[in-house]
């Protein structure tokens, strides 16, 4: 029971990483608020886990600036505080070669995983800094580390990311309060089996070649597991975590060994 007594939200919690988070959060005695676009899916997500009041859904777009404050608040609200914010919600949006990406594609690939980051951080640190105990868990990419081709935005917003962990590490490290980003890589997911091939065709390739050639980038030779990314952010949310701030956490079975 690593996190008995604390609460924490995550965006994007209905469904893959971000419900895998939950879960183990649940697990080791935190309450949980998540935030999902689909009250469908995160009803029924709430149905299947029955954690009871442990567990809530606020019903909020990633992309909305009033939607990732109103849920950060909402969390404090209805479970009493907020210890820990998991910035979980985004994604690679249009793939397109450069010369072909629109403004908007771009525009949109930051608002989904730069500024509601930014927003979620910045409200959640309002709270947190009176209590002098938070943390931070920003879930980046291996696309942060290194770039792809057709992915220019998603790795521009991921490095992105990454450079707001580092920084806001060094400016609340006295405070009780840790920031760090999980860079995690090829993960099977029902959002990457859906959005995979899409992905794959922009690359010149078919899903499961697609799946083959991440594979043999890793160390590991395989995909990496949601499971296995719960359990770094388990380490980073609670009090054995508190020695770890402004780190990249690769969970991609050694794809960047750094």
């Amino acid at each position: 029971m690593k996190l008995q007594g604390k609460v924490a939200a995550v965006t994007g919690g209905s469904a893959g990483i971000g419900r895998g988070i939950a879960e183990a959060f649940l697990a080791e005695g935190a309450k949980v608020a998540i935030m999902a676009r689909n009250p469908t899916k995160a009803e029924k997500m709430l149905a299947e886990i029955g954690a009871g009041d442990a567990l809530i859904f606020i019903q909020g777009d990633a992309m909305d600036q009033a939607s990732v404050e109103n849920f950060v608040t909402e969390t404090a609200a209805q479970l009493g505080r907020i210890d820990i914010l998991v910035n979980n919600a985004g994604g690679a949006g249009d793939l397109q070669p450069v010369a072909n990406l629109s403004d908007e594609a771009f525009d949109e690939c930051m608002k989904w995983n730069v500024y509601s980051t930014f927003w979620g951080t910045r409200k959640a640190l309002q709270l947190m800094l009176p209590q002098k105990w938070g943390r931070i868990i920003n879930i980046s990419s291996m696309e942060g580390k290194h770039g792809k081709p057709v992915l220019t935005a998603y790795t521009a917003a991921k490095h992105a990311v990454n450079g707001m962990t580092k920084s806001i590490a060094r400016e609340v490290g006295t405070e009780g309060i840790t920031v760090n980003a999980i860079c995690p890589g090829l993960i099977i997911t029902d959002i990457v089996k859906d959005n995979g091939p899409k992905t794959a065709e922009a690359m010149g390739m078919t899903f499961d070649e697609m799946v083959t050639t991440f594979s043999q980038e890793a160390a590991i030779q395989r995909p990496n597991t949601v499971d296995e990314v719960a359990a770094v952010a388990v380490l980073l949310a609670s009090d054995v975590g508190g020695g770890i701030t402004g780190a990249l956490m690769s969970v991609d079975g050694g794809t960047a060994q750094y």
